[in-house]
């Protein structure tokens, strides 16, 4: 995904969790955070950001924050973007797991769910929850990065998928470059570890990529080693 009108910032704090101040030029500048979680470890005072110039002249905010820098690691923070990048991966079949579908679809209701996309291959069909990932901890991704009561949930209607006969996937799109481990984060969410294990154990189909960032794009990386 290219994003357009890229400008350069320094973060200087978040009042919520739509809004953060910024610096750009030397000038103070209110701007929308495309990300509800925490991102406390990237989000610190001082650190280099990029934000999109908004393409709206009468929104609230002139930018959005998409990426941040943590040490030398740019990482997307965008919330929005990891469904498009993996539905568009796979409409170009770049992702080997789901090669030459024939039809993809998004936001699919399914019971009480909708879930992010839904295919079908021949006489296979199934759903894939894709979830986006910007927590690293040396060298690892993690997720969630706060307790996720609505991501339990996908997990436990994604299995119940599979026991009707689906072939579902929960994809982890971490929006990190050079990453090569992906693991559930216990510490902050058993509950969602949990069923993850579960998930696996039950025949659900669990992926994890890294990502390509840079200032104004992201794109499929490889696929990484699932801890779990």
């Amino acid at each position: 995904m290219k994003y357009k009108n890229v400008v350069e910032a320094i973060f200087i704090n978040r009042p919520n969790r739509f809004i953060a101040n910024v610096v750009i030029d030397g000038k103070l500048e209110k701007v929308h955070v495309k990300n509800t979680g925490r991102c406390k470890e990237i989000l610190t005072e001082g650190t280099r950001v990029y934000l999109e110039k908004a393409n709206k002249p009468n929104r609230r905010t002139r930018y959005s924050l998409i990426s941040a820098y943590k040490g030398d690691l740019l990482i997307n923070i965008d919330s929005q973007v990891p469904n498009e990048v993996v539905y568009s991966s796979i409409r170009e079949n770049k992702i080997e797991e789901l090669i030459d579908v024939d039809i993809l679809k998004k936001e699919v209701n399914y019971r009480g769910s909708r879930f992010d996309l839904y295919y079908e291959k021949g006489d296979e069909k199934g759903f894939i929850e894709v979830k986006g990932v910007t927590l690293e901890i040396d060298g690892l991704s993690l997720f969630p990065d706060a307790p996720t009561e609505r991501g339990t949930r996908h997990i436990r209607e994604i299995i119940q998928s599979v026991e009707e006969g689906y072939n579902s996937y929960i994809f982890f799109l971490v929006q990190i470059p050079e990453i090569k481990f992906f693991k559930p984060h216990e510490e902050m969410d058993k509950a969602f570890s949990h069923a993850l294990l579960e998930a696996k154990e039950k025949g659900v189909n669990i992926l994890a990529y890294n990502s390509l960032v840079t200032k104004d794009e992201i794109l499929l990386g490889q696929r990484i080693k699932v801890l779990i």
